[in-house]
């Protein structure tokens, strides 16, 4: 039979291209979002229910999961700098709401919860490729609020028996990246606005990036497992330098001499990370499939036939 899924966060960008793919194999769903990034109207055309709210409302949390058999929590405070600027507002959401949410879960029955969570901001600087064995060691309040919830999941797991998993994104990018703070964002919006490319520090650094369509069948594969509660790494396994980033978007964007403007590092941010999948893909059966010139490429697509004309929100 299929099952009914409540989609946290499920109208920002994630959220966004997860329901376009899950409305294929759900019998039914429900969006709950604040909607202060997210936008329903990307999600006018698919059969799911929205409903305006916010995580931190214990109550409303709890009336949203009822009747729900898995939950798939996205919703997040997720900008590593806001998070050093107002850890309070960070963890209020990110623990606190996630709290809440498992507590429905397991009043409610909820047969599966599937928790996003981080890699990187989690494990701090470590020599790469990171992976699931790894001290976690965060570097910023955000990574910090992450590992607490992946803690909560493995103990409502230990206490409840709420079987969790979860997935440690890698940097994503993809279409419907409306208000996403990530690098390959901040580029293509500049290039459209006529603005230098601006690089924190020397370039060097790196990071795994991953397209959206590969997450969201990682994310699917994790609604099908069977297990006890677990976490996974949901990355490319590949790493690609900042700077090495502008020049691929550059060319794709057909701008390659559009102007780069290095600054000052920033604090709480790792200067190398990209993760191993082995776990995944040994027990999720998880393979991303998109390179990176391709994805970066859709991406690109989306934004200048989409971004350009779309009402400000």
């Amino acid at each position: 039979m299929p099952k009914r899924y409540l989609v946290t966060g499920g109208c920002g960008f994630i959220g966004t291209n997860l329901v376009r793919r899950l409305v294929s194999v759900a019998g039914a769903i429900r969006i709950f979002d604040n909607l202060t990034t997210g936008r329903k109207e990307d999600l006018d055309s698919f059969d799911a229910e929205i409903v305006p709210g916010d995580i931190r409302d214990e109550a409303a949390v709890d009336r949203v999961v009822n009747g729900v058999d898995v939950v798939i929590h996205l919703a997040a405070h997720t900008r590593v700098i806001d998070s050093i600027q107002d850890p309070r507002l960070n963890f209020e959401v990110n623990v606190l709401g996630t709290l809440n949410l498992l507590q429905a879960a397991v009043r409610q029955d909820v047969q599966k919860f599937i928790f996003a969570s981080t890699g990187g901001a989690i494990l701090g600087e470590q020599p790469s490729p990171v992976h699931e064995e790894m001290a976690p060691r965060p570097l910023s309040p955000y990574g910090a609020s992450k590992l607490a919830g992946e803690g909560y999941c493995w103990a409502f797991y230990g206490a409840y028996g709420l079987v969790s998993v979860s997935l440690r994104f890698s940097n994503v990018y993809g279409p419907y990246s409306w208000q996403k703070g990530s690098v390959v964002t901040q580029f293509y919006r500049r290039i459209l606005s006529n603005e230098p490319l601006v690089i924190y520090g020397d370039g060097r650094q790196t990071r795994d990036f991953l397209y959206v369509g590969d997450l969201c069948e990682a994310v699917l594969l994790a609604c099908q497992y069977t297990g006890k509660a677990e976490v996974f790494h949901i990355a490319s396994g590949q790493e690609t330098e900042i700077a090495v980033l502008a020049e691929q978007i550059k060319a794709v964007a057909g701008r390659p001499e559009h102007p780069v403007r290095f600054e000052a590092s920033r604090r709480g941010e790792v200067r190398q990370n990209y993760a191993s999948i082995d776990k995944a893909k040994n027990i999720l059966a998880y393979s991303p499939t998109t390179a990176l010139e391709i994805g970066l490429k859709h991406t690109w697509n989306w934004f200048s036939d989409v971004y350009l004309h779309a009402p400000e929100k």
